[in-house]
């Protein structure tokens, strides 16, 4: 049974009794095993191939699959019992991990086998994700939701942003497969954690007679268009995730070339994200509660627009690095409302197919985001995409401004 514990005289956080506890755990350890995952591959791709486009395959591979398969995956997760599929989900990613850290071990990693075990993961990833968005709120009391997001995301966030990068040198010092071997470990904890869950059966009305997945998936694609707040929310934060796929693909380039900041200047710029990132989940409720829900999205995408137009107008370092600090915090602060929306507004039984159709929805962004970004600093020097990024992060601000009436 789910429980509750006071903060602050204001409204109840999640207690980390009663199943929230292990999931956060087996959320954060996952994590802290996909950023040393994601940050080795990439170094390993650049080791077996001197081509630039193959090596950005292996990324672009991390989001295709939820173009392909993200609807099918909330569609799965609103039929089974999602504890199951995210306990069976995570041992099938540890096997396939793990056999790729045999392959790297015994020299036979190739940039085919990148792509293919990039392209498995998210697949599956699909399912688990949704399935995880559905769970959370069996596990904890609805007034919780928001408290219970934002202590995910900040433990996420400390253990991806803040303890994997470092640990990604050190663990390569004992071998090229090491990372790859942790993260699978981490995908069996995660696996045990979940499996020791008990929920009972999630609660759904019965699927009318030939229901279908193709109906179930256009039904959750319906109820997120017909839906003011969230259909509106769903365009704001596809806007902001073009801006993001076009200032993540050119930060690189924005700091060591524009600024003459180096790799050095790079990890403080990606430091201050995530430190900014963290101060973020821990606020996040708080703000929401003084604000409300919507006018705490339009105030974060108020400020992080001044961000990025801070960032290109004034092209220092101790600028940039302060400005990525400030544009995490309200990203988690955006990232936490958008979730809680999603659990307190989707109909019993659909919340699945809803996440699914908003993070695919969403998700599409990114890669688009990445080739204007390009294109942009290409053609009009490193510090246009995030001038871009700008412009997109307003014209999100603006699409969701009649929500907060």
């Amino acid at each position: 049974m789910a429980t509750t514990e006071a903060v602050g005289g204001s409204r109840a956080a999640p207690a980390w009794r009663g199943g929230f506890g292990r999931l956060w755990t087996a959320a954060v350890v996952s994590r802290f095993g996909d950023s040393l995952r994601t940050a080795a591959l990439p170094l390993l791709a650049a080791s077996l191939t001197d081509g630039p486009f193959l090596i950005a395959s292996v990324t672009a591979c991390g989001f295709l699959p939820w173009l392909f398969f993200g609807l099918l995956g909330g569609a799965v997760a609103d039929r089974v019992d999602q504890r199951r599929a995210m306990w069976a989900v995570d041992l099938v990613r540890g096997g396939l991990v793990a056999a790729f850290a045999a392959a790297v071990a015994l020299g036979h990693a190739t940039i085919a086998l990148l792509l293919v075990l990039a392209f498995a993961l998210t697949t599956l990833q699909t399912l688990f994700d949704n399935a995880a968005t559905a769970l959370l709120p069996a596990l904890v009391p609805a007034d919780t939701l928001a408290g219970a997001n934002a202590r995910l995301m900040t433990g996420q966030q400390l253990a991806g942003g803040l303890l994997a990068g470092p640990a990604v040198p050190v663990l390569l010092l004992a071998g090229p497969a090491v990372p790859y071997a942790a993260d699978a470990v981490t995908y069996v904890l995660a696996a045990l954690l979940i499996a020791s869950l008990r929920t009972g059966a999630p609660g759904r009305p019965p699927r009318p007679a030939g229901s279908t997945l193709r109906k179930e998936m256009a039904e959750g694609l319906a109820v997120l268009r017909a839906d003011r707040h969230l259909g509106r929310l769903c365009t704001a934060t596809t806007l902001c995730n073009v801006g993001m796929g076009a200032l993540i693909a050119t930060l690189v380039v924005h700091v060591t070339d524009g600024l003459r900041a180096g790799n050095a200047g790079y990890a403080a710029t990606i430091t201050g994200y995530a430190l900014g990132a963290v101060a973020g989940g821990f606020l996040a409720r708080r703000i929401a509660e003084r604000t409300g829900r919507m006018r705490a999205v339009f105030l974060a995408g108020t400020v992080q627009t001044g961000c990025l137009l801070l960032m290109g107008a004034v092209p220092v370092l101790a600028v940039t690095i302060g400005a990525m600090a400030v544009f995490g915090f309200m990203g988690t602060v955006w990232n936490v409302q958008q979730t809680t929306l999603m659990q307190e507004r989707a109909p019993e039984g659909m919340l699945g197919r809803i996440a699914a159709a908003f993070r695919t929805l969403a998700v599409a962004g990114a890669p688009l985001g990445a080739l204007l970004g390009g294109a942009a600093a290409a053609g009009l020097g490193p510090h246009a995409p995030v001038l871009l990024a700008a412009a997109l992060f307003a014209l999100a601000v603006a699409s969701s401004a009649p929500l907060i009436n």
